[in-house]
């Protein structure tokens, strides 16, 4: 039991980490669609000059997507089937835990629960963190018409060395969902 107790720290820690390196993707598209028709695409820069989010950031994502869009079997032109569009959202999230150290221990004259049991009073702990959203849409080029939407939330890492691989992750999760499962 002891030995389990020692590693339960760790535990904790990983748990934690894990579960923000989770990215939510959800996907949502027009049925009428035939996806199969779409072989080329190219970037909407009027969509992609609204995302406020740095020009480096930008380029990272762009590149993801084109890596992505390779993979799929589409290739990039000035005539494309479908347009990509991105859109970006950030939330910053402040918690903020106030431990007042209260224990079970030696108290008065007898054990029992006290405030008393530590020497530290009202330790409080502020963290940040921040949440950003990806959207990336497809449109008919022909029509103009959004066809397909794929949004991805997950909290992004502040460590410089670890954007390209974070965003590489989002926009791989985000167009797992394309093209979208023939309904039956």
């Amino acid at each position: 039991m002891k030995k389990l107790l020692k590693y339960l720290p760790v535990v904790i820690v990983l748990i934690v980490v894990s579960s923000c390196s989770s990215i939510k993707v959800a996907s949502d598209y027009d049925k009428e669609t035939a996806f199969n028709e779409f072989k080329t695409y190219a970037f909407y820069k009027t969509g992609i000059d609204k995302a406020e989010i740095s020009d480096l950031d930008k380029k990272r994502i762009l590149r993801a997507i084109e890596a992505e869009m390779t993979v799929k079997g589409f290739t990039k032109s000035e005539n494309p089937d479908i347009l990509v569009s991105i859109f970006t959202k950030a939330r910053e999230q402040v918690n903020v835990y106030n431990n007042n150290n209260m224990g079970f221990g030696p108290y008065g004259y007898g054990w029992g629960w006290s405030p008393y049991y530590y020497n530290d009073f009202n330790n409080t702990t502020v963290t940040r963190s921040t949440e950003g959203t990806l959207f990336i849409d497809l449109i008919d080029a022909e029509k103009k018409e959004l066809v397909w939407q794929g949004v991805g939330s997950g909290y992004l890492n502040e460590k410089m060395d670890k954007k390209d691989e974070r965003i590489q992750e989002f926009v791989g999760k985000i167009l797992e969902n394309y093209p979208p499962k023939a309904e039956k």
